[in-house]
């Protein structure tokens, strides 16, 4: 028999209060000040997080470095349109990487920008592409990449640390517009009497 929602709430409050003691707060806030955003609060096992966030950086870089050489190497007809996408991609990649970069200082690690090992700590790979489709086909492999990677890192973050999740969300949020708008441009490139 299921409970009363009065019930579930006060089994919810007698599990755990919702707030702690306001000058207990303080006493720990002061006795920890060297751990800075890091509160007791914090569930997630920091230095996998940390880890996770470093491939992520990596990730990004990559996609960074593989965005501006397809913006670069853009050429034939469709080469403008597709340069502009290329250059936007480049840009938002850039932004996520700093976006990791900053979180990972925030939880008392150091964001690895070393180039050696930059490609094995990425989870998508640079592809650089022979032509114009094959690059828009291989940034569209990578931005899948990215989706299913980061969901798989929002699942795993659960509730244990939610500012990394939401950051993570929102980067996601943008793959899937990369991605999407990946498919679109290969829409239009690739013939209309495909097998």
């Amino acid at each position: 028999m299921a409970q009363s929602q009065p019930d579930n709430q006060k089994a919810l409050a007698e599990k755990q209060p919702f707030l702690t003691d306001v000058q207990e707060l303080r006493r720990r806030a002061r006795a920890h000040m060297d751990q800075g955003a890091v509160t007791r609060g914090y569930k997630a096992d920091r230095e996998t997080v940390i880890r996770i966030l470093n491939e992520v950086l990596a990730t990004e870089l990559v996609c960074v470095l593989r965005y501006k050489r397809h913006y670069y190497m853009a050429s034939g007809i469709h080469a403008e349109a597709v340069a502009a996408e290329f250059k936007e991609h480049a840009a938002e990649e850039q932004d996520h990487a700093d976006q990791a970069a900053e979180r990972i200082t925030q939880l008392g690690g150091e964001p690895d920008f070393n180039p050696a090992g930059l490609l094995t700590r990425s989870h998508s790979e640079y592809v650089a592409g022979n032509s114009l489709l094959e690059m828009v086909r291989e940034d569209l492999v990578a931005e899948r990449i990215a989706v299913e990677s980061y969901s798989e890192i929002i699942r795993y973050l659960g509730d244990d640390d939610p500012t990394t999740r939401r950051m993570i969300e929102g980067i996601l949020g943008k793959e899937e517009e990369h991605a999407d708008d990946m498919k679109s441009l290969l829409e239009a490139m690739e013939p209309e009497d495909k097998i």
